[in-house]
């Protein structure tokens, strides 16, 4: 389950839509997604949230579930019931809805907390991101610094007891001090495996920001020692086109969801990480957090399952992955795809090939 992506439907297509964004997820093994509500309209309200739906209900080859977007005026009653969760972004990124004054916050969260809904917030206060001149990611990260996290996260410490996810968490301390409130986290590939010191151009320009190395790697660590509660990509399409634009200019965001798993398969196989970490990161933790019946084999779960062949490990190549992107930062990695994928006992996936029907299910309707 990957609880977090970015399919860009609708309005932003041509970056992405519902069906290559979930076929995508499939050939990867999972079989369960939920969807970010930064569209074009966002989900802000009962209206936006009936429209998406519309639009992306006869496409999906996985199940899904949608987040609302929380702003000042948004009437969570309509919504609540629909939705997997809320989604609160206290830092810049794509689309218009930001909001991170604690008053507005708190009586967002006075109307979400008896729904029982969780919120996965981005995690950056907007007031210590600076506004600088950028040419590659190392000025993005001094820009968006990790005192931003650290900062937005304590300021949510006075909802001790609620059910919040930090989202992409980019270091250790951030990790440390989410588990302090009792806070679940979520890990992104691109901050396991990738950092500030790659190649100019803003190909890996993402919010948050890739940090140095060294962070990069205490990161990785705590995550293969479990420190972490969920696997989320983040996947967040863009065209080469638009990320071949000046660096201030570029979007930010990175595909991620055909990869992710592969990628922490092959890690297994290699003896770099363990393989019921992977599982309880994976399949789950983010099933419980949502409150959604898969990630374990048990009466009264959905029968969804992955298969993967060990013996099948190969190099990551974006010409044979189903993003719209058309590239990868993960070109020439090791990756083992899913060989078998079976969703609601329907087999989706047979010896890596597609043999079955669009048949995913909006988990929250």
């Amino acid at each position: 389950m990957d609880p977090h992506v970015h399919f860009r439907d609708p309005g932003m297509t041509g970056k992405e839509d519902f069906a290559t964004g979930t076929t995508s997820a499939l050939h990867a093994g999972i079989t369960c997604i939920l969807d970010m509500p930064n569209t074009k309209p966002p989900v802000t309200g009962i209206r936006a949230l009936e429209s998406k739906k519309r639009a992306i209900g006869s496409k999906a080859y996985v199940d899904y579930g949608l987040f609302a977007a929380v702003t000042k005026d948004l009437d969570v009653s309509a919504v609540a019931d629909r939705v997997a969760g809320f989604k609160l972004f206290m830092g810049s990124t794509t689309g218009k809805i930001l909001m991170n004054d604690d008053a507005l916050i708190g009586r967002a969260m006075a109307a979400i907390a008896p729904t029982g809904k969780r919120v996965s917030v981005h995690a950056e206060d907007d007031n210590l991101i600076r506004r600088g001149d950028e040419r590659n990611d190392r000025d993005h990260m001094r820009n968006r610094p990790q005192e931003a996290e650290h900062s937005a996260i304590r300021r949510l410490g006075r909802y001790k007891g609620m059910p919040l996810s930090i989202c992409h968490v980019t270091n250790a301390e951030s990790l440390a001090l989410a588990s302090s409130f009792g806070f679940a986290t979520e890990v992104a590939p691109h901050h396991l495996l990738l950092d500030s010191s790659g190649a100019e151009g803003a190909l890996l320009k993402v919010n948050p920001p890739l940090r140095d190395s060294g962070t990069r790697e205490r990161l990785f660590a705590a995550f293969i020692g479990g420190k972490a509660t969920m696997l989320g990509t983040d996947h967040a399409p863009h065209t080469l086109t638009d990320k071949s634009s000046d660096y201030d200019r570029a979007p930010s965001g990175v595909p991620g969801v055909e990869t992710a798993v592969p990628m922490f398969m092959a890690m297994v196989k290699k003896g770099e990480m363990n393989l019921g970490e992977l599982v309880r990161m994976g399949a789950v933790n983010p099933a419980k957090a949502f409150s959604v019946k898969k990630g374990r084999i048990a009466k009264g779960y959905d029968a969804d399952f992955a298969v993967f062949d060990p013996k099948k490990m190969a190099s990551i190549n974006a010409n044979v992955l189903h993003s719209k992107a058309g590239y990868t930062p993960y070109e020439g990695k090791d990756a083992i795809m899913a060989d078998t994928v079976i969703i609601r006992g329907n087999v989706q996936i047979r010896d890596g090939e597609f043999c079955g029907s669009r048949c995913g299910a909006d988990l929250f309707d």
